[in-house]
């Protein structure tokens, strides 16, 4: 039998994820040894509240309240605890005492990426963070090592579960936003608290990370345009299907060039109709799945289990063995490219389609009207459906979809259309991707 050095672990949290990071370490403590070409001792777990209810069953004995004389001890930190703080500390003291640190903390990536990166950098250490965007899903390594040769060209996640399985269960089913928000609940996809979810909040902490890492340059998050979904209504996702879309919350990083030639990223996460024919169309339930479109690679798609305690668990434990692997080899870590240094571009330069659905008087002369309006801010017209007028306000419904322009023309046209007579309210505007 093979004898292994042992590289130190300790594990800060023990939730879901963190408890299952546990058991699989303990159960498979072997195997996981002869992949790493090393032991992995779980030599602590470090938690709040030793008496409060887990997951799993652990040994007592591992855990501890004291995460900084824990993090002293080790050679590797698991940092699960989520949010800003205290893990920003704990991971900089992980850092600075020369441990690689493994996170699945996308808010603190987004927040203060650069900070850690520069500390990792400078003391020779490395930081992974595989689990931080899209659960089990592996997409920050093929970014990271597999396409690094390549020039990405645009990235187009569903990379929030809980919004996904919402809007996947008012295509499908026929549910109102209330009702499937309440389904989303009972089963556990949905945090007491769904705002982080359903405003976008958690998919533009991933489309920080995504963009950063796809085109080696810092984006802040608060550069990432940010839209939830808590506008959408029964009759958009209806009217969508019909025309042979479905609707989705995307998050999106792209390459761009502006007029005056400069090149540049956007990064931006809205609801969005999707083509029928898109593979990210077919993305069901609480799943997850990243759409990379590369020059060299062309068109490539990762899907699957995009949260849930175990299948995160696969994602942080691969971090793990990496991790290992590279302190039985020795050498410092490697550092995050970001020497592009791209601007990062307003969404008003991104250029985009819009679907646009008013309710408008049922008189001569409409139609032309509302298409002088779009002419006058540079928007042009590629499809008109109406419908004839119902009911006693004798309106009829006018569903417009747009040629590429720029989402500030787009923008502008919305409030100049809300603005003329002949318009009785402007229903629905959702953006049109992947045609």
């Amino acid at each position: 039998m093979i004898e292994y050095r042992n590289v130190r672990v300790a594990l800060l949290g023990a939730g879901s994820v963190g408890s299952q990071v546990a058991r699989l370490l303990l159960e498979h403590g072997d195997e996981l040894a002869s992949r790493a070409g090393a032991g992995l001792e779980l030599v602590g777990i470090a938690v709040r509240d030793l008496d409060a209810p887990r997951d799993v069953d652990l040994p007592k004995e591992l855990f501890t309240t004291d995460a900084a004389s824990l993090i002293l001890g080790a050679d590797i930190v698991v940092e699960l605890i989520g949010g800003i703080e205290p893990a920003r500390t704990l991971v900089l003291q992980a850092l600075q005492s020369g441990a690689d640190v493994v996170t699945g903390n996308k808010a603190l990536l987004a927040t203060h990426g650069p900070e850690l990166f520069a500390v990792a950098e400078q003391v020779g250490a490395q930081l992974y963070y595989e689990a931080a965007v899209a659960g089990a899903i592996p997409i920050i390594r093929p970014l990271h090592d597999s396409l690094a040769g390549d020039r990405i060209e645009r990235i187009m996640g569903i990379v929030n579960g809980t919004t996904n399985f919402i809007l996947d269960l008012m295509d499908r089913e026929g549910s109102t936003f209330e009702d499937a928000l309440a389904t989303a609940t009972e089963l556990g996809y949905a945090e007491a608290d769904p705002t982080a979810d359903v405003e976008g909040y958690d998919a533009a902490q991933k489309a920080a990370i995504l963009a950063s890492l796809a085109f080696h340059t810092s984006v802040p998050l608060a550069a990432v345009h940010r839209e939830g979904i808590t506008s959408v209504t029964i009759e958009q996702v209806r009217a969508a299907r019909k025309a042979g879309y479905v609707v989705k919350i995307l998050a999106t990083a792209e390459r761009l060039t502006d007029e005056q030639g400069t090149e540049g990223v956007s990064a931006r996460v809205y609801p969005a109709l999707v083509p029928e024919s898109h593979p990210l169309a077919s993305v069901h339930g609480a799943k997850n799945a990243v759409f990379v479109e590369a020059e060299a690679a062309g068109d490539l798609m990762f899907y699957g289990a995009g949260a849930g305690g175990v299948e995160t668990a696969s994602a942080v434990l691969g971090d793990l063995v990496s991790a290992a692997r590279r302190h039985v080899i020795g050498g410092p870590g490697i550092a995050e490219s970001t020497q592009s240094a791209l601007p990062v571009f307003p969404i008003g330069t991104v250029r985009t389609r819009y679907q646009i659905t008013l309710h408008v008087t049922d008189a001569p002369g409409v139609l032309s009207t509302v298409a002088g309006v779009l002419a006058k801010h540079g928007v042009s017209v590629e499809t008109v459906e109406q419908t004839v007028a119902t009911g006693s306000d004798a309106t009829a419904t006018l569903v417009i979809g747009t040629h590429l322009a720029r989402e500030s023309d787009l923008a502008a046209t919305v409030v100049a259309l809300r603005n003329e007579d002949v318009v009785a309210e402007v229903t629905s505007v959702l953006r049109v991707v992947g045609a």
